[in-house]
């Protein structure tokens, strides 16, 4: 355990969302600021499924280097080029407001020691970079008391990773690529509020808890360097999907959310393919939830779920609550109640659900694959933005504290 300090500690906690794509970012036309190639969409999921809480602390008597603690266990910070080009960004920040305000305590000279935790597991396709980022640039923001927007933090937590510049933002948010070379102009904005269209949900079929094959910058390199098919989706393709989406949620229209979404999702993974070598991410459980989705929609005439897959083959199922008894009864039932995950604060609404779509009329090898194939379900909706907190993971003392 860190050394306990004996003078004063100054703290802040935040807690941050998931966020999953719905139009995909993919491929970087600068690795180093982190600048996409494409704009790209996201729903925020609420933090009373997916989260990560994260102190940030600061003393002059820490030791001389920052220290990041994750899950428990110290992380190699100063190897981190992403982790440090966003903490000089806050601490430029906070600089500025010492410069015209004596009075203020020097936090941007202390080194700063950062606890963070998951609730879910880490590097298996559930944005557990993107939370983080989000949640340690809110939080260090918090700290240092900046006065920058989440629209203007976003630019700092996009070097961090990329797909965190959307976590700081609930609802429906857009990443925008930009254009300028120094990356001014690639920021996350509020398409629109968690309140805009409350009733999306979302049902996440957790395949694999273990680290993907080919992680993420590795896999979007190969892809823009290899990928015949890359320039037309990112200059073509993902444009005009951009626009559709956008009109679909301010309009509430999900058979146009759904279907933009699932085109979206396949034309992503078609492009890994396409890599050379090929990039395989989903697998045969993945490809057994995309039949079962169709499947549904095909029987009840109407579209009423819709799949997504990031680099990872955990499939996120959305649909409207009013269609529960429609989607998440039918996999409820197909599942069965003993998978975990079968619970929480999403799970009212589908706890006496019955199935809709009639179990025979669905594809019986893609139930028998799903059956033996997942380790659990997560059911969550749209939800807010960084909360602040005072949860600390940081003693008054700068002692760890942890909540695993």
């Amino acid at each position: 355990m860190a050394a306990v300090s004996e003078s004063p500690v100054f703290r802040a906690t935040t807690t941050a969302p998931v966020n999953i794509a719905v139009i995909k970012y993919w491929g970087k036309r600068d690795a180093t600021l982190n600048l996409p190639t494409n704009s790209s969409l996201s729903v925020t999921l609420s933090q009373r499924s997916l989260r990560t809480l994260t102190t940030a602390s600061c003393s002059a008597t820490y030791p001389a280097t920052d220290e990041l603690t994750l899950n428990g266990k110290p992380q190699e910070i100063q190897s981190s080029k992403r982790t440090l080009a966003c903490l000089a960004s806050l601490r430029a920040h906070r600089k500025e407001l010492e410069d015209v305000d004596s009075s203020l305590p020097k936090l941007s000279s202390f080194p700063l020691r950062i606890v963070s935790e998951n609730n879910f597991p880490t590097a298996a396709g559930l944005a557990s970079s993107a939370a983080g980022f989000a949640a340690l640039v809110r939080a260090v923001a918090d700290l240092y008391k900046l006065p920058q927007s989440p629209k203007e933090l976003s630019r700092i937590a996009r070097q961090g990773s990329g797909s965190a510049c959307r976590s700081l933002m609930g609802g429906y948010v857009a990443w925008r690529a930009g254009e300028l070379e120094d990356g001014s102009d690639s920021l996350a904005e509020e398409v629109a509020p968690q309140a805009h269209w409350p009733e999306m949900r979302a049902l996440i079929l957790v395949v694999s808890a273990e680290k993907k094959d080919v992680p993420s910058t590795t896999g979007m390199q190969t892809t823009v360097a290899t990928s015949e098919l890359f320039a037309t989706r990112a200059n073509a393709i993902v444009p005009a999907r951009m626009t559709a989406i956008e009109t679909a949620i301010q309009n509430r229209d999900f058979p146009a959310f759904a279907e933009i979404t699932m085109r979206d999702s396949n034309g992503f993974h078609a492009t890994c393919l396409d890599s050379w070598p090929p990039i395989f991410y989903m697998n045969d459980v993945s490809r057994a939830a995309v039949r079962l989705v169709h499947d549904i929609n095909n029987i009840v005439g109407r579209t009423v779920c819709a799949y997504t897959f990031d680099a990872g083959p955990n499939a996120v199922i959305y649909y409207l609550e009013k269609d529960s008894d429609i989607v998440a009864g039918t996999f409820k039932s197909i599942l069965g109640t003993s998978l975990e995950g079968w619970s929480g604060p999403f799970y009212d609404a589908v706890k006496d659900a019955t199935p809709d779509a009639p179990l025979d009329q669905v594809d019986s090898r893609a139930v028998d694959v799903l059956k033996s194939g997942l380790s659990r379900v997560i059911l969550t909706g749209v939800g807010e933005g960084p909360i602040s907190v005072e949860d600390h993971l940081v003693g008054e003392k700068g002692e760890i504290l942890s909540t695993l």
